[in-house]
């Protein structure tokens, strides 16, 4: 595990809202919260979505919400409807509390908490609107215990999207990043209509077409370490159909 590293102040105490949605991570909500709760940004809150996980995912997330009431909010919505609408519930709740920074992150663990700190002050050094947590940029890596096909699909996704939308980005289908809350509110999430996992990719392609900079820095992800992958069929499928969709949606935007 990473160290974290000391932010100055103010740095240190910017308004920083992680939101983590979560469906069936009843095992690993609590090491995570723990984990972002433990880094030196005191400034940092954690906010949940989670979509009515039948494995007490919500249950989990109150109770942490009653030990931290200051720093752990929960937002309950009623199913499973979608990794991309669970973000955009989650992170327009966050810029309505009062957010200055909204981070991205899985609740799986394959995410480094403690990089956050880093990627927070890579992001107020320079003039970039979002720095993602880069698994392809040179010092990325990937846990060598990820499977072999779960490799071979990211690489692929990762190519086929960069072929169609031209998008400069090494890791298009990233879920870890840091976004400032003003160039979220530019972006506009009611543009957003993706539901599952494209939804990344569509975020990183309106951020390009409306002309914010986009850093990446170099992470390790881990393979998750409890409950299973929610990637299914029909999120492969509109994956594959979004680029298309993005084009065609998106393409009389400009910077």
């Amino acid at each position: 595990m990473i160290e974290p590293v000391q932010l100055p102040s103010p740095w240190g105490d910017a308004r920083l809202t992680v939101v983590v949605p979560t469906y069936n991570e009843a095992g690993n909500l609590p090491v995570l919260v723990e984990r972002l709760l433990a880094l030196p940004l005191p400034g940092l809150k954690v906010l949940v979505a989670d979509d009515n996980s039948p494995d007490g995912t919500g249950e989990v997330a109150d109770k942490l919400a009653i030990e931290h009431p200051d720093r752990v909010t929960v937002l309950h919505r009623p199913g499973k409807e979608g990794l991309g609408r669970a973000y955009v519930d989650g992170i327009g709740r966050a810029l309505d509390d009062g957010a200055d920074f909204v981070a991205q992150m899985d609740a799986d663990l394959s995410h480094p908490p403690e990089a956050l700190p880093g990627m927070l002050g890579a992001l107020l050094s320079t003039q970039a609107s979002v720095v993602i947590g880069s698994r392809y940029v040179p010092g990325g890596e990937l846990d060598e215990n990820w499977p072999l096909y779960r490799r071979a699909l990211s690489g692929w996704a990762n190519l086929y999207v960069h072929t169609l939308l031209r998008v400069r980005i090494r890791d298009l289908t990233a879920g870890f990043k840091i976004w400032r809350a003003d160039a979220l509110r530019a972006i506009g999430l009611d543009r957003v209509q993706s539901n599952g996992y494209s939804f990344q990719v569509e975020m990183h392609y309106l951020a390009t077409k409306l002309g914010h900079t986009i850093l990446e820095v170099p992470i390790r992800f881990e393979e998750r370490r409890d409950g299973d992958s929610k990637m299914t069929t029909a999120t492969k499928i509109e994956s594959a159909l979004m680029p298309f969709k993005l084009r065609s949606r998106h393409r009389n935007l400009d910077s």
